[in-house]
């Protein structure tokens, strides 16, 4: 995956930054055995936010609006919600993906985990 940018719009119950952030990878990395239920990573450029300096980024709309753009663009559902506060990681957003997220994905890329 190329570098794209997403935005934080600092409306987040953790952090209040607004900037420019660089995603740099996305991995489907859990999916349950019925395949309705599973987890989407967003990893990000650690030089672009920095959770211990930054806060997380879980919640933020505008973070959340930008990757429906990004998913919607590539064809992919947005069937995705922000996974819970302790998901989160140093270098990614969490989320929550449907059956239908998980679908599209394995028809896209052939595999729903890396």
């Amino acid at each position: 995956m190329q570098t794209v940018t997403f935005n934080t719009s600092g409306d987040g119950l953790w952090s209040v930054l607004q900037t420019a952030v660089d995603v740099v990878d996305m991995q489907v990395t859990y999916v349950n055995d019925d395949k309705t239920f599973g987890e989407l990573r967003v990893y990000f450029d650690t030089a672009s936010w920095d959770v211990n300096y930054d806060g997380l980024i879980y919640t933020d709309r505008q973070f959340k609006k930008d990757l429906h753009a990004f998913l919607t663009a590539h064809g992919l559902s947005t069937d995705v919600d922000y996974s819970e506060q302790g998901m989160q990681g140093d270098d990614y957003v969490s989320l929550d993906v449907k059956g239908s997220f998980l679908r599209r994905w394995e028809q896209k890329f052939g595999e729903l985990t890396v």
